[in-house]
């Protein structure tokens, strides 16, 4: 498994030309410095819907709090996610990190609002 760190583009008022990272992997974990305003948007043309989980490191009363997961369709998928709290998502070095179930035409772009 290998840890990949994903670069934030931010979004600017005279527009931005988003850049999708493909050739993503199951067995690996995505880093994305956050900062608590970053966004995901995942791109799916493939067969299979995708899992997408967030890891949530943070503990409430010693009790860890529940991943966050959300589902890219197959095909036509197109979701949005975020913005994610620092004070839950993070890890102590300030990274976001997530991992995918299915990749077949899978696409992120990292987005900085």
């Amino acid at each position: 498994m290998a840890e990949v760190t994903l670069a934030v583009e931010n979004v600017v008022k005279s527009g931005l030309a988003a850049s999708y990272t493909g050739s993503l992997s199951t067995s690996n974990t995505y880093f994305v410095r956050n900062n608590g305003r970053v966004i995901l948007h995942f791109k799916k043309a493939g067969a299979g819907d995708c899992t997408v989980t967030v890891q949530t490191p943070k503990q409430v009363a010693g009790l860890d709090v529940a991943e966050n997961t959300l589902t890219v369709p197959a095909t036509t998928g197109d979701k949005f996610a975020g913005p994610f709290p620092p004070s839950v998502f993070n890890d102590a070095n300030g990274d976001l990190k997530f991992t995918l179930s299915e990749i077949t035409g899978l696409t992120v772009a990292v987005l900085g609002i």
